[in-house]
């Protein structure tokens, strides 16, 4: 009887499934700082602990995209172990902090199936749960990625493309408990700019450029206990389409938001992630470039010094993103063009 796990593949998933993910994960203060290190994160709450008190917090919290990395790194070993790319997220909220010694623990859900036309690969669509050690949920999100078939001649199972929210609405957003904007320092945060300054439609180059390293990707990526094949089996990678391996798209993800900060440095905390897409591969070399565009704000509920930023921020490797359009002539994505993401940032009022 083998003892190892291959893995599930496309055509052992049940629509309904519900799948507990091994291991829970005890987070600490070297978690924050390697996650730092990695990206170049430089928000301030996650930066300082003492800011983080002054506004309402307990301590420093983990990187919002932290947590969000390690949730998704529990489901990789029994949904996207065998996957072939990660294409895209829906309807994510992040429900409260998680600091230094809270332990995470995640589950999903199957939600949708459908096999590709191709046969030999089907989108397993599921909506993964993380919660913190006293079972109060800390983030939930749907994501749909592309997994292997063990046989292409395998029947499929039954087809369900499930309906997804096109965002989260205002009203949904979740401040946590104690957190407010008031007395925001802009000389400490690094930038004067509040919601109030920024205007609908407005769009942001972010100036600054991240060359993706071999070794920090997969450090990044072994950091989120993320298993998937893609990202560490070069033996496999040299017998598939690219020839070599991928870089974690969600890796992109906390690089692009990384960029944000010369533009965005007062987007305090990302309450929801409204959708996204890896347009197209990323490899280690590439050097990444990122812009955002202001979609919506909104006023919050009862709050005079917080408000919310509905952003598009996309990413582009080896060209600059001053100018760059996201579209062809023909209205087709630009090969240049790795990220798509739709989410909503808190920020400090006037």
């Amino acid at each position: 009887m083998a003892k190892t796990d291959s893995g599930n593949f496309f055509e052992d998933f049940l629509l309904g499934q519900l799948l507990r993910h091994p291991t829970p994960r005890s987070v600490t203060e070297g978690d924050a700082a390697l996650y730092l290190a990695l990206t170049g994160g430089r928000f301030l709450l996650e930066s300082s602990a003492e800011a983080a008190r002054a506004h309402g917090l307990k301590a420093a919290p983990l990187d919002d995209l932290l947590v969000f990395h390690l949730v998704f790194g529990k489901s990789v070993p029994q949904i996207s172990l065998n996957a072939v790319a990660n294409l895209g997220y829906a309807d994510c909220r992040f429900l409260a902090p998680v600091y230094p010694g809270d332990t995470l623990s995640a589950e999903s859900r199957v939600i949708g199936l459908k096999q590709t036309s191709r046969g030999d690969s089907g989108i397993v669509y599921v909506e993964t749960l993380g919660r913190r050690q006293d079972g109060e949920p800390v983030l939930n999100f749907k994501r749909w990625v592309l997994v292997r078939k063990r046989d292409p001649e395998n029947p499929a199972p039954e087809t369900m493309v499930p309906e997804l929210a096109p965002l989260v609405a205002a009203e949904d957003l979740v401040v946590p408990r104690g957190l407010h904007g008031r007395n925001w320092d802009v000389e400490l945060s690094g930038s004067p700019h509040l919601w109030e300054d920024y205007a609908l439609g407005e769009r942001i180059d972010h100036s600054d450029g991240m060359t993706l390293e071999e070794a920090e990707h997969q450090m990044a990526t072994r950091l989120y206990q993320n298993t998937a094949k893609v990202h560490f089996d070069q033996l496999l990678a040299s017998e598939g389409r690219f020839g070599k391996r991928l870089v974690y798209g969600g890796h992109i993800i906390s690089m692009a938001r990384a960029l944000s900060f010369n533009g965005l440095a007062n987007a305090i905390r990302i309450a929801a992630i409204n959708g996204g897409r890896h347009v197209a591969p990323t490899f280690a070399g590439d050097t990444l470039f990122a812009w955002s565009e202001v979609l919506e704000k909104w006023t919050l509920p009862g709050r005079s010094d917080l408000g919310a930023l509905r952003l598009r921020t996309l990413a582009v490797k080896n060209r600059r993103a001053e100018g760059f359009p996201d579209k062809d002539e023909a209205g087709r994505p630009d090969p240049a063009l790795v990220l798509d993401l739709d989410y909503t940032v808190l920020m400090p009022r006037r």
